[in-house]
């Protein structure tokens, strides 16, 4: 029996380096924005191992989930046994420079590059202006793309569409671009 295409659940993995800011509010953000339609994920190529304290706090307020939050390495995503992704997303611009595992069953990607709110020095009311601003961006880009009409749209229109959907407000430039 073939399952028809709406009722399919599309898995997506977020990338970052750390894996404990970007990638962590975008798997969040997913998670509660696509539930029943998609299952979100992150990692990182070089993971922290802790959750920013800022991410958390800023996706508490915003009523999105922290339960299971945690930085991982992108190699958990390209083992045998790991979920088979539909789509990868960079939301850092180092990480779309770096070689990329090669993932299971061929995903679209796509870059949608913000800058690191951790990487802003300051007063922690600061720092936590950053995270929200963070927030805000990765939730238009989520939103834009759980609208998409993914079971009636091409391959080659939806990824200019994911493509399309990085360049918004508050992109960043790719080192190199994986898409």
């Amino acid at each position: 029996m073939s399952e028809h295409p709406s009722d399919r659940v599309f898995n997506v993995l977020f990338l970052c380096t750390a894996n404990s800011s970007r990638s962590i509010i975008a798997e969040s953000i997913l998670r509660k924005e696509g539930r029943g339609r998609f299952r979100s994920f992150s990692a990182g190529s070089q993971p922290r191992g802790t959750v920013n304290p800022f991410a958390i706090k800023v996706l508490e307020r915003a009523e999105y989930p922290t339960d299971n939050l945690r930085s991982k390495s992108w190699l958990e995503f390209a083992r045998s046994d790991a979920p088979v992704m539909d789509f990868v997303f960079t939301v850092c611009d180092d990480a779309a420079g770096e070689s990329c595992p090669i993932w299971p069953g061929q995903p679209m990607t796509a870059h949608w590059g913000i800058e690191d709110p951790a990487a802003v020095n300051g007063t922690d009311l600061e720092k936590e202006a950053a995270f929200v601003t963070a927030q805000r961006y990765l939730k238009n880009r989520i939103v834009a793309f759980t609208n998409l009409p993914l079971s009636s749209i091409d391959k080659l229109s939806l990824h200019t569409q994911l493509r399309e959907i990085g360049k918004a407000d508050g992109a960043t430039s790719p080192r190199s671009n994986i898409a």
